[in-house]
């Protein structure tokens, strides 16, 4: 009987270039989750495998790069840029096998590079730059971590702005959480304040207990620490 690896190979279609190609993808039987982050960052146990690492698919052949969450359709006049400034470019590399963290984070780079030039929706882009600041944490590089959280915060807000997170799985809730966690994070406390007020001022109107119930710990050690400078 063939053993069952934790990886295997899924088949894509490239949304630009239309060649087909293999991404690993992980097998959620070997995916071990211990927690969350206080951001929802999913913290992976050591023994199992990371699935963030394999959350982009790089064409081989042209190189766009780009995540389950893309839309099919493209903004008029950004396939052209994209072949210019992507494809055109391209030295042909091989994104399809087993990837350790600095792979990951390369072809997630990848994936926010097309997907700003194909004016993919904020909401989308900001997962790309949320999954870049997790990894970093990973890795212990706290600059380039809070270089990606301000970069997903900003497209949360124009998410937010532009009501383009609708008919996705993030919800008002989370998303006024996630905006105030991640200003708190880059020390935006007024802003942080502000929408943590928010979540839990929708309480009675939401489902999502457990979001409620962070914002609420969260909107506490602002306070505290607030009290603390003040002392």
């Amino acid at each position: 009987m063939t053993e069952l690896l934790p990886l295997y190979d899924k088949n894509y279609e490239c949304l630009m270039c239309n060649n087909s190609f293999t991404s690993k993808k992980a097998r959620s039987r070997f995916v071990r989750m211990v927690k969350y982050d206080t951001d929802f960052r999913p913290i992976y146990s050591t023994d199992g495998v990371n699935p963030l690492y394999y959350y982009v698919k790089v064409c081989p052949h042209c190189g766009f790069s780009f995540s389950d969450d893309f839309l099919p359709f493209f903004a008029p006049g950004s396939k052209e840029v994209i072949t210019e400034k992507v494809c055109n470019e391209w030295v042909s590399q091989d994104f399809g096998g087993e990837r350790n963290a600095q792979q990951a984070i390369h072809t997630l780079k990848l994936a926010s590079y097309c997907g700003t030039l194909k004016k993919e929706k904020h909401i989308n882009l900001a997962g790309l730059y949320m999954r870049l600041a997790w990894l970093y944490r990973e890795l212990e590089n706290k600059e380039q971590e809070l270089r990606f959280t301000n970069l997903a915060l900003n497209e949360y807000v124009e998410s937010y702005t532009t009501d383009d997170y609708k008919g996705t799985q993030v919800t008002e809730v989370r998303m006024f959480y996630l905006i105030g966690e991640l200003s708190r994070r880059t020390n935006n406390i007024d802003q942080a304040t502000k929408y943590f007020s928010k979540v839990i001022e929708n309480q009675k109107n939401t489902t999502e207990a457990t979001t409620v119930e962070m914002a609420k710990e969260r909107w506490q050690e602002i306070r505290e620490m607030q009290k603390a400078d003040n002392l």
